[in-house]
């Protein structure tokens, strides 16, 4: 791994929202208040010390970014006020913009300008888009979303676009995969990655390393977000044939109502607290507001509270108020599909497990491979000498 050191860096993790690097004297505070830090992964001191010393190569390469729930505790004790949990942040946008091969993250992460007509275009397609592929015989007797936009039709959408997301994400995530792995990628008996996939699946559900922090708080607001998007993005994608369906109104048991019901509540909740938190800036995580926190958040409300009043417009029987509706909510929630998942807020969700489960992946090789190995040569050695 090269060591040059390029004293350009801190200039370009700027544009990521670097502010107070220069700040560490490197007391090594930060690392020692984090519950998450190890010996063989410290941080956040480390972090901060490749990138006052330009190590871009080695920053490249580092997990650590991604094992940082930004809890705050780091910069709540950090006698310098340096912020290293917003360092941290900044790393993750900047290894986002890294791992994606369009180049389009790292438009989006360091300009303002970018992000919004990227938005603003995604919004006006989607809108012309419904406008112009319809069937053109609407219900005005009755609000009856498939008179206009039949399931099915929307479900054929729904998959093309899921292709091409999946196709984004899952290509910079193997990028991630080769950056992390590095030699090893290839070398490690797929019985240990097959073995380790359950971390994978564990974290991903959980986020139980941030269980961890000393705030339960921000624990839970992450995974009433991250459970409340996933479960109308099954919703609306997935089961879009027996969500959007006319006149039929399920019982409050239904499994699809019950998955709405907490959906809604889910995000309502996690969103609402995070925007309080950043208007009053009073926590840590929330003192420094990236123009992508608030997109991403400002996104994920709208979705759901133009959902709710298409919901309520088609209960009261309104075709023409929901219809229109209909339109705005495709037109918000769409743009946050295609621009959050595979290049910004959304994307951390994946590489984040992806990172865990390969260390343990790591760790295992180690234990079982290499040990080993090297236990049996050390044998041979002193058995020959």
């Amino acid at each position: 791994m090269s060591n040059r050191v390029d004293p350009t860096l801190i200039k370009d993790l700027e544009s990521f929202g670097l502010k107070d690097a220069n700040k560490c004297f490197n007391c090594g505070n930060c690392t020692a208040i984090c519950p998450l830090s190890t010996p063989e992964n410290p941080f956040p001191r480390k972090m901060v010390r490749l990138i006052q010393l330009g190590q871009r190569e080695k920053l490249l390469h580092a997990p650590e970014p991604w094992l940082c729930y930004y809890c705050g505790d780091c910069s709540t004790h950090c006698p310098r006020g340096a912020d290293p949990g917003e360092t941290m942040m900044v790393m993750r946008r900047y290894l986002t913009s890294l791992y994606d091969w369009t180049g389009f993250a790292r438009k989006f992460y360091t300009s303002e300008r970018f992000e919004i007509i990227a938005i603003s275009i995604v919004a006006l397609l989607v809108g012309i888009g419904l406008l112009i592929f319809n069937t053109g015989h609407p219900n005005w007797e009755h609000a009856a979303l498939n008179s206009l936009w039949p399931a099915e039709h929307i479900e054929i959408a729904d998959l093309i676009m899921g292709g091409i997301l999946s196709f984004l994400l899952l290509s910079n995530v193997f990028r991630c995969f080769r950056i992390i792995m590095g030699k090893l990628a290839f070398k490690v008996p797929l019985r240990i990655y097959a073995t380790e996939a359950k971390e994978l699946l564990l974290h991903f559900l959980t986020q139980k390393r941030f269980g961890k922090c000393s705030d339960k708080m921000q624990w839970f607001v992450h995974l009433m977000i991250m459970t409340g998007y996933s479960s109308v993005f099954l919703l609306v994608v997935v089961f879009i044939r027996w969500f959007q369906r006319d006149h039929i109104e399920y019982a409050f048991s239904h499994p699809v109502r019950l998955v709405g019901y907490y959906a809604t509540f889910a995000i309502l909740y996690g969103t609402t607290y995070a925007i309080i938190g950043r208007l009053k800036k009073n926590k840590p995580p929330y003192q420094n507001s990236h123009p992508t926190d608030w997109m991403f958040l400002i996104l994920l409300q709208l979705t759901t509270l133009t959902g709710i009043f298409v919901h309520f417009t088609r209960l009261l029987d309104w075709p023409a108020t929901t219809y229109f509706l209909y339109i705005i909510h495709m037109m918000v929630a769409v743009p946050m599909l295609v621009l959050e998942v595979p290049f910004a807020k959304w994307a951390h969700l994946a590489y984040r497990p992806v990172v865990i489960y390969l260390l343990r992946v790591k760790e295992r090789y180690a234990q079982e491979v290499l040990a080993p190995a090297t236990e049996s040569q050390i044998a041979v050695e002193a058995a020959t000498s």
